[in-house]
C-alpha cells in the first residue's frame, strides 16, 4: 500500500500545474522515498509486549519497562513507556495490528494494573 501511495503521489505531481522541470524530479523523489519507506516498514520486527495483571513487571521484547501508559482513541491504542535505557518509546496500535480480542485483553490488563497500583480501599 505504501508503494501504491507513493506511485499515486508521483502521478499527481506530474499531473499538477507544477512546471515540468520541478514535477518530474519531485515525482521521482517521492517514488524513491515511498519505496524506501515501504522496505524499512517490511523489515521492522514485531514487538512482543507482556503486560501482567497486578503489579508484575511489564516487558517489551523480554526487557523490563517502566511507566507504561495506554490512551485509547476509539479503536486506536497509544502506548508510551520508558525503556531500560530511560528513553521514552511510543507506538500506535491500529485496528489492523490489534484485533478486537487483543484490544479487550490489553484494556483488562491495564485496568487490573491500575486497580492493583491504587491505594487500598476501606474494605481492603
Amino acid at each position: 500500500m505504501l508503494v501504491l501511495l507513493a506511485l499515486l503521489a508521483s502521478f499527481s505531481l506530474i499531473g499538477s500545474d507544477l512546471p515540468r522541470a520541478w514535477a518530474w524530479p519531485l515525482a521521482a523523489g517521492v517514488l524513491l522515498f515511498g519505496v524506501r519507506d515501504a522496505r524499512s516498514y517490511l523489515r521492522e520486527q514485531a514487538l512482543q509486549l507482556l503486560v501482567p495483571a497486578g503489579l508484575g513487571v511489564v516487558q517489551c521484547d523480554g526487557v523490563a519497562v517502566q511507566d507504561l501508559r495506554v490512551a485509547w482513541r476509539g479503536p486506536l491504542a497509544f502506548l508510551r513507556w520508558r525503556g531500560a535505557d530511560r528513553r521514552i518509546r511510543r507506538i500506535v496500535l491500529w485496528p489492523d495490528l490489534l484485533d478486537a480480542g487483543a484490544r479487550r485483553e490489553l484494556k483488562l490488563a491495564m485496568q487490573r494494573r491500575e486497580a492493583a497500583a491504587g491505594s487500598p480501599s476501606m474494605a481492603g
